[in-house]
């Protein structure tokens, strides 16, 4: 492909990929509310079609991953081919932990949230062992976001050396992305990380998506700059 279908391509993906990140926010937050475990488990059981649907989004959420790790890749290999190619790897691995971390996640949920009916039904203890896991903060949160951050930050910074979009957005791509791939490992080890945690650490990362989308589908990218 060329780049400029690549960057069409990979424009559309990046607003497709936004949009279904925050609908799997809005169904899973309506399904949990905000009770405590047994009380979640039980609203759980009531939205099963809310998990249900974000179990099919997670999967669409995988694939854009991927289709954004090959345009990307397309775009600017040409500027350093092998920290391309490390991009490219990073956004694989995303997509594919997205797979085996979040849609088992949500089966389980579905599943204890069921428990009760049929055979197979878990004693107490082991019942409440498996609510506490699945329902820990960040259980289900995708430990591919530390590879997310990690392939944007090299497709960013590709980006930005070759000039081939705005100084000012690659700029905001390098520092979204670079805030991610500090706090996403320690809170993922279980450090405080004060007021960078939720909706805080993923908005300036939201909004380089969607203004680099914009950008891409409205002007494509340039060639890289020669050195």
């Amino acid at each position: 492909m060329t780049r400029t279908t690549n960057a069409r391509i990979a424009g559309i993906t990046y607003l497709f990929y936004a949009a279904i990140g925050v609908c799997i926010e809005l169904l899973m937050h309506q399904a949990r509310g905000g009770g405590g475990d047994a009380a979640t488990l039980a609203r759980i059981g009531q939205y099963a079609t809310n998990v249900r649907l974000s179990i099919l989004i997670a999967v669409l959420e995988c694939l854009s991953a991927f289709v954004l790790a090959v345009t990307l890749y397309g775009i600017t290999r040409d500027e350093d081919q092998e920290l391309a190619m490390l991009g490219l790897i990073c956004r694989v691995t995303e997509g594919l932990l997205g797979s085996l971390n979040n849609i088992p996640g949500y089966l389980g949920l579905l599943w204890l949230a069921k428990a009760g009916v049929g055979t197979g039904v878990p004693d107490i203890p082991t019942a409440n062992a498996l609510r506490a896991f699945l329902l820990m903060p960040g259980s289900t949160a995708p430990r591919g976001a530390i590879f997310f951050a990690v392939g944007t930050l090299i497709f960013s910074y590709l980006l930005l050396r070759g000039r081939m979009v705005p100084v000012s957005i690659a700029w905001l791509g390098v520092l979204a992305s670079g805030l991610l791939v500090v706090v996403l490992p320690l809170q993922l080890a279980g450090f405080p990380t004060g007021p960078l945690t939720g909706y805080y650490q993923w908005l300036p990362a939201l909004v380089f998506q969607v203004v680099l989308a914009l950008w891409l589908l409205i002007k494509g990218v340039a060639t890289p700059a020669a050195r």
